[in-house]
């Protein structure tokens, strides 16, 4: 039985959705700390990543399962101080970085233990709290549904994005030519800067036009796209025969028009997942293949998380508002205690 040499408060600062609507509805408050069932770990956060689900939940618009915390937040960075699990991996005051089921803007959080990961070495606590959720959404969707492999071609809408900057570093790694789509020069710039062979601003050209002319009229075999809408036919003209379309948010409308036929004779896949509502044995599962593929990249120093800029919990309003402005290349965290 392991002794806790970590003092525990009652109580901790949080952040929690007063009612659902604009950035100002997030305020401070102060909760109990989070009991442990069996199989977890608490965490002392010292980071705690800002993603795009939380802004979906914050207006109302991405259903909390009924096992998650109200609280918002998917991904962290800080210390085990209690654990609740005979056959833990993890010892008291180990440094973690783990995929959260809500919770994560908070001073404590309860997580199970198959969804932390220890601090790739070459890692500050900030950069790890990027790694949980975008990590493994990218990693889940491009390589384990998209069966992305060396020599492929892969184009990956918002490239600029904290999923678009972690989805091109990880697929140029793995020997895939990468092009990438973002809003403005800079941003493209960024993002030829990270591994693109090309970025398209979508704003000033067809992006289904210049990835036919780039690859010789053939198309890309992956697609990764967080728009949906209108761009699933533009994204089906330029995949490949045999080409695989992976849908991870609908920024762009939940509806749109496709043709069957063209499908059907190309072959294509169209899929797509949220990793939020997967059970907890899935997501230990994707903690597991991510270590097992990718760890050898953050341990190089050859991948690295890119943060746009670091809040106070107490700003959490304030990091939501600059990552719904979009003018961004990266990732937003918030420091959450020290």
């Amino acid at each position: 039985m392991r002794q806790n040499q970590f003092e525990i408060p009652q109580e901790m600062q949080a952040i929690e959705i007063l009612e659902f609507g604009g950035p100002e509805n997030l305020r401070s408050c102060t909760r109990p700390i989070p009991k442990l069932s069996n199989g977890q770990v608490l965490i002392k956060v010292l980071f705690a990543g800002v993603n795009r689900p939380d802004l979906l939940q914050r207006q109302g618009n991405y259903k909390v399962p009924e096992t998650a915390s109200d609280i918002p937040g998917l991904e962290v960075s800080g210390t085990v101080v209690d654990i609740k699990d005979t056959n833990s991996k993890f010892n008291l005051g180990d440094k973690v970085c783990a995929l959260c089921h809500g919770g994560g803007y908070a001073e404590y959080v309860a997580v199970d233990s198959g969804h932390c990961m220890k601090i790739p070495t070459t890692f500050s606590m900030q950069e790890a709290a990027c790694i949980p959720e975008t990590f493994i959404t990218v990693w889940s969707n491009l390589f384990v549904r998209g069966k992305l492999k060396a020599n492929d071609k892969v184009l990956i809408h918002g490239g600029a994005s904290g999923i678009g900057t972690t989805a091109i570093q990880l697929a140029k790694s793995f020997g895939a030519t990468v092009y990438a789509t973002a809003g403005n020069e800079k941003k493209c710039l960024a993002a030829e800067k990270l591994g693109a062979s090309k970025c398209i601003n979508y704003k000033t050209k067809q992006f289904e036009d210049e990835i036919m002319s780039l690859t010789n009229g053939k198309g890309v075999d992956v697609i990764l796209d967080m728009v949906a809408g209108s761009y699933v036919p533009r994204n089906l003209k330029c995949l490949s025969p045999d080409g695989r379309l992976i849908i991870i948010a609908v920024q762009g409308g939940i509806k749109n028009e496709v043709n069957f036929a063209n499908i059907m004779i190309k072959r294509q896949t169209i899929t797509g997942s949220t990793l939020r509502p997967q059970s907890s044995q899935a997501k230990s599962e994707y903690v597991e293949s991510l270590i097992e593929g990718a760890w050898m990249w953050f341990e190089s120093d050859k991948i690295k998380p890119i943060i746009q800029q670091e809040f106070d919990l107490n700003q959490a309003s304030e990091a939501h508002k600059a990552l719904e402005n979009g003018d961004h290349i990266g990732k937003f965290i918030m420091k959450v205690s020290n």
